[in-house]
C-alpha cells in the first residue's frame, strides 16, 4: 500500500512514529558513544596509555612464575607492567633479563638504593615488587623531564660513590652528598629519557614456595634419623636406670639384717673394755661413707642426665611440630594442589583409554581369547520321559 493511499490521520501518526524511532536510535548512539569513550579513558588511565613511563630492568636467576604483561607492584599498588623477557648467554652470572616500566608519579619512589623482588603470588605464580628507596639518588629527575634530562646515569653515580668512600667518608655521608651534587648539577648525572636505555635494577630474589617445600622436607628427613636415634638413647638410658635401681634395692634389702647384727654387736661392746675397735677393720668406717657418698652422686647424675635428656627430647619435638605447621600452613595457604593432582590422575586415566581405543595400540591391550564351549546337542539333556525327546 502506497503512503498516498493511507489516510491523513494515520500519515500523521506515521510521522510521529518515524520521529519517535529516530529520537531513540539517536539517543541510543549517544549513549554507545558516551559508554565507548569512558570505557576508553578508564582503559587509558589503567593502563598509562597517556602517563608518563619510565622503562627498567633487572636479572633473575630464572623467569619461573613470570609473564610479558604481568603487573609490578609497588607498595601494594600496581604501578607497571613487564614488557619483556630474554634469556642471558651460558657466562652470565643471571638467567634471564627482565624489562618492565613504571608509570608516573610512581617511579618517583625509586632511588639508587632500590631493588626488584621476585614475590611469590602462589603455588607456582610470582610477580615483581619494587621497594621504596631511603637513601641515594632519585633515579629519575622530575624537573628537567622538559630539558631532556630524566634518567639517572648508574655508572656515573657508582663511580663517585665509590670514590666517596675510598675518601674515607661513611656510606650514609657519601649518599647525603652525593645526591646533593645530583640535584645541583643534573646533566652530570641524568641523560634524557627518550635516549637513555631502561634503568638497570638490583634484584633481591626469593625462593618460590615449591622450593621452600622441598627445604622444609629435607629438614624433616634430616632431624628424622636424629630423632629416633635419641629415643633409642632414651630407651637404653631408662632400661640402665632401672637396672641400676633394682640393684640398688637389693644392696639395701641385704644391707639391712647387717645392720641390725651390727647395732646389736655394738650395744654389747659398750662400756669399758669394749672391743669394737678390734672387730671393725681400719679404716671401715671411712669405706663405708665413701660408698654411701657415691651412690648418692650416681643417683644424683642420673637425675641430671635424665634432665637434659628430657630437655633435648623436649627440643627436638618443638622443631619438629614447627616445621609440621610450616608444612600445614603451606599447604592450607595453597587450596589448589589436591586438585591438581585429581585432574592429573582424571587425565592419565584418559590418556590410557585413549591409548586402549587407538589403531596403533589396540593390540597391546587385546583379551587373550579362550576356546569356546561345546554346544548341547539337541535332546541330549533332556529327561529321559521328557514328551517332546525323539
Amino acid at each position: 500500500m502506497a503512503l498516498q493511499d493511507l489516510t491523513p490521520q494515520l500519515r500523521t501518526r506515521l510521522s510521529r512514529m518515524e520521529r519517535a524511532v529516530g529520537w531513540f536510535v539517536l539517543l541510543a548512539t549517544l549513549a554507545l558513544l558516551v559508554g565507548f569513550a569512558y570505557y576508553l579513558r578508564s582503559t587509558a588511565a589503567r593502563k598509562g596509555w597517556f602517563t608518563q613511563k619510565v622503562y627498567y630492568m633487572t636479572s633473575l636467576a630464572n623467569a619461573t612464575g613470570l609473564d610479558e604483561g604481568a603487573p609490578v607492584k609497588l607498595l601494594g599498588f600496581d604501578v607497571g607492567e613487564i614488557t619483556k623477557i630474554e634469556a642471558n648467554g651460558p657466562y652470565d652470572p643471571y638467567g634471564v633479563t627482565v624489562f618492565f616500566w613504571v608509570k608516573k608519579p610512581y617511579y618517583g619512589y625509586l632511588w639508587s638504593d632500590s631493588v626488584v623482588k621476585a614475590a611469590n603470588l602462589g603455588l607456582f605464580g610470582r610477580t615483581l615488587e619494587l621497594t621504596k628507596g631511603f637513601e641515594g639518588v632519585p633515579t629519575v629527575q622530575e624537573a628537567a623531564e622538559k630539558a631532556g634530562v630524566g634518567l639517572l646515569k648508574r655508572d656515573v653515580v657508582e663511580q663517585r660513590f665509590q670514590l666517596m668512600l675510598s675518601e674515607g667518608k661513611s656510606a650514609s655521608a657519601a649518599l647525603k652528598e652525593l645526591n646533593a651534587v645530583a640535584k645541583a648539577q643534573p646533566g652530570m648525572f641524568y641523560a634524557d629519557l627518550q635516549s637513555a636505555g631502561p634503568y638497570w635494577m638490583t634484584p633481591e630474589e626469593s625462593p618460590a614456595v615449591t622450593e621452600r617445600l622441598e627445604q622444609v622436607v629435607d629438614q624433616v628427613e634430616k632431624a628424622l634419623p636424629n630423632f629416633l636415634q635419641l629415643t633409642n638413647d632414651l630407651t637404653r638410658i631408662m632400661a640402665n636406670t632401672a637396672t641400676a635401681t633394682s640393684n640398688f634395692a637389693v644392696i639395701a634389702s641385704n644391707s639391712l639384717p647387717t645392720s641390725q647384727h651390727l647395732a646389736e654387736l655394738s650395744g654389747q661392746l659398750r662400756g669399758a673394755g669394749a672391743l669394737a675397735e678390734w672387730v671393725l677393720p681400719p679404716g671401715g668406717p671411712q669405706q663405708l661413707a665413701s660408698t654411701l657418698t657415691n651412690i648418692n652422686s650416681l643417683t644424683a647424675n642420673t637425675d641430671t642426665n635424665l634432665n637434659l635428656l628430657v630437655s633435648e627430647l623436649a627440643r627436638s619435638l618443638d622443631s619438629l611440630a614447627s616445621m609440621t605447621s610450616n608444612l600445614n600452613s603451606q599447604v592450607q595457604a595453597n587450596t589448589n594442589i589436591v586438585t591438581a593432582v585429581s585432574d592429573a590422575i582424571v587425565h592419565t586415566d584418559d590418556l590410557i583409554q585413549g591409548l586402549k581405543r587407538h589403531w596403533l595400540m589396540r593390540s597391546a591391550f587385546k583379551s587373550p581369547k579362550t576356546n569356546e564351549p561345546p554346544r548341547e546337542v539337541e535332546g541330549m539333556l533332556r529327561a529321559p520321559n521328557d514328551p517332546f525327546r525323539k
